[in-house]
């Protein structure tokens, strides 16, 4: 009888595991699309690049995969790397620590636990054991051919699906428990670095030399973390399993499909958290005597708020992405209310969380848009004051697409920061003193003029006329034109092209995952174009991305290296397994 290895060793081969895959970074190897790259085809045409999942990603694919009541245990300790402004970008540049690796091992037993656990494994097993006691061979496969299809988004190699069924039976035996074994299987699956990193395998274009566009399920992978956040579905499984996402018509069928999914919002809720930087709430300190109101709960509500008011906006009432800059309408819970000055009678029960209300700011008031929520004016501010500057910075790299250059590293930051300085009581008076000197005047003649129009928030979002009994002066220029205070900003940015050009090239570099680079430029003139003439709607904007082959080009290989072995990937016959009756 073989008894399963022990846990330090299981983190040695799938860490030997993940690092021959990173290794492999850009390498020409086999590729697991087998209907699009035959048997014939040779290995040096083939190149991969992987792209680590994110956090919630993975929160993601465990709530569509094993349903909502499945809880994740444990804390993900790998950090994302923000590129060109976008955690997206920097996915495909990092890969995983001993540390998140067992960080990850914790938490996939904590679920496969969970799955098989009495009380849970009804929902998803397709089958019984003849014997609870000893390995059913062909009841494990049921179960495991269908969720390694869909966890490591294509299905099984015959090789793979061995290993998978050996340690299965393996863990049955020893433990006289047929459903350890099924939860040991699908522990390794959730560490398997194909199901950690989304392997991205492209081929040249026959027709455009030094393109290179991806193949099978590689396509369905990136569509679907695109427009869903999370894995394929069964469908989108089979329509790249049958050639389709390789022609027009099948393409847009399942895009169409895709856009009509209840999880489209999941996909646009997660593409504004990477944009407008919400992984940064939390590292964020405020001062609670300063600002008492901006506890924990409102920095969570003020990121849901903006998520509500953008996906009413976009998706609800399909409504022009521009009017994100100046809608009045929004939700609120009483405890932002209380922040915004806004009073909403709401009775929840004793210890019952804060209930939404939709509510729109009446004309005239100072609140107009997503740069006037918490969201945007707390998140950028410092602890104690709030910062023109860095809400300038933040709004000409992350909604302009412009490049701020950071500061030089012999810069006095004194006077900004004194508030208490006599002669300089606001932050304009403050900035213009410090903006004098020639290392500075630069770089704060970009973000200033329109990070002061926000000056009448202060560093927790609330809104106030007077900074240290002086009137506030909120007047400012962006590209050329002039406006007053919040509301003026507001109007002059939903009247800025630049705003949604910024959007097209932001969703094409975070469904890609990389930079956009010379050979994308006639893609984003077409898109611009297309936006603009179906009147700046979200919706068919990602219709236009989705089923342009544009999206579907990979980054040109490097160099090769040497092929390293890779396990499990001798016998490329594909398992086609059977539906899987879990939750999806």
């Amino acid at each position: 009888m073989n008894v399963p290895l022990p846990r330090k060793w299981v983190y040695v081969i799938a860490a030997l595991g993940l690092l021959a895959g990173a290794l492999l970074w850009n390498v020409f190897i086999r590729s697991p699309d087998w209907n699009f790259a035959s048997d014939e085809t040779p290995a040096s045409v083939l190149n991969s690049t992987l792209v680590r999942i994110s956090a919630e990603q993975y929160r993601q694919i465990i709530s569509d995969v094993f349903g909502p009541s499945v809880q994740i245990k444990g804390r993900f300790v790998e950090p994302g790397l923000r590129a060109d402004n976008l955690l997206a970008v920097g996915a495909s540049q990092i890969t995983v620590t001993s540390a998140g690796l067992e960080a990850a091992d914790k938490i996939a037993d904590g679920i496969a636990t969970q799955v098989l656990s009495a009380d849970f494994r009804g929902a998803f097993m397709p089958c019984a054991p003849r014997m609870p006691s000893r390995f059913d061979d062909e009841c494990a496969k049921q179960f495991l051919g269908p969720v390694g299809r869909i966890l490591l988004r294509r299905p099984l190699t015959t090789a793979e699906f061995k290993v998978v069924l050996r340690t299965a039976a393996d863990t049955s035996e020893s433990r006289a428990d047929f459903y350890a074994g099924l939860q040991m299987a699908l522990r390794n699956l959730l560490i398997s670095p194909d199901f950690l990193f989304r392997r991205e395998t492209s081929v040249p274009d026959p027709s455009k030399k030094g393109n290179y566009y991806l193949v099978g399920y590689s396509r369905a992978s990136r569509l679907s973390f695109f427009l869903w956040n999370s894995t394929p579905d069964d469908q989108l499984l089979d329509a790249a399993a049958k050639g389709e996402l390789e022609t027009k018509d099948g393409l847009a069928r399942q895009v169409d499909r895709m856009l009509d999914s209840r999880k489209l919002a999941s996909g646009v809720r997660a593409f504004f958290v990477d944009l407008l930087g919400f992984d940064e709430f939390s590292i964020l300190n405020k001062d609670s005597a300063l600002f008492p109101q901006f506890t924990a709960q409102v920095a969570s509500d003020a990121q849901e708020q903006t998520l509500r008011t953008i996906t009413d906006l976009l998706l609800v009432r399909n409504g022009d992405y521009r009017d994100l800059f100046t809608t009045r309408r929004t939700f609120l819970t009483p405890s932002l209310g209380a922040l915004y000055g806004v009073p909403l009678v709401e009775y929840s029960e004793n210890g019952a969380p804060d209930k939404w209300s939709e509510y729109e700011f009446p004309a005239g008031d100072p609140r107009s848009g997503l740069l006037a929520q918490a969201s945007f004016v707390a998140l950028h501010s410092h602890p104690g004051r709030s910062s023109p500057t860095g809400r300038g910075k933040a709004l000409r790299e992350r909604l302009l697409c412009q490049t701020i250059p950071p500061p030089p590293g012999d810069v006095d930051f004194s006077l900004v920061a004194d508030i208490s300085n006599p002669k300089f009581k606001t932050a304009r008076q403050r900035l213009s003193a410090h903006a004098s000197q020639p290392a500075c005047a630069g770089c704060h003649k970009i973000t200033d003029p329109i990070g002061l129009a926000l000056e009448n928030f202060d560093g927790s979002g609330a809104f106030r006329t007077t900074e240290r009994g002086v009137a506030i002066d909120t007047s400012g220029e962006l590209n050329g034109v002039h406006f007053d205070g919040p509301v003026g900003l507001a109007a002059a940015l939903h009247a800025d092209p630049a705003i949604p050009a910024c959007l097209v090239t932001r969703l094409l570099e975070y469904g890609t995952n990389r930079y956009t680079e010379g050979a994308d430029l006639p893609a984003i003139k077409s898109f611009k174009t297309q936006f603009a003439s179906h009147g700046y709607k979200l919706r068919a904007l990602l219709r236009f991305i989705a089923t342009d082959e544009a999206f579907y080009r990979a980054p040109r290989p490097r160099q090769p290296l040497a092929p390293l072995p890779m396990l499990t990937v001798k016998d490329d016959t594909p398992i086609v397994p059977s539906a899987l009756t879990a939750r999806q």
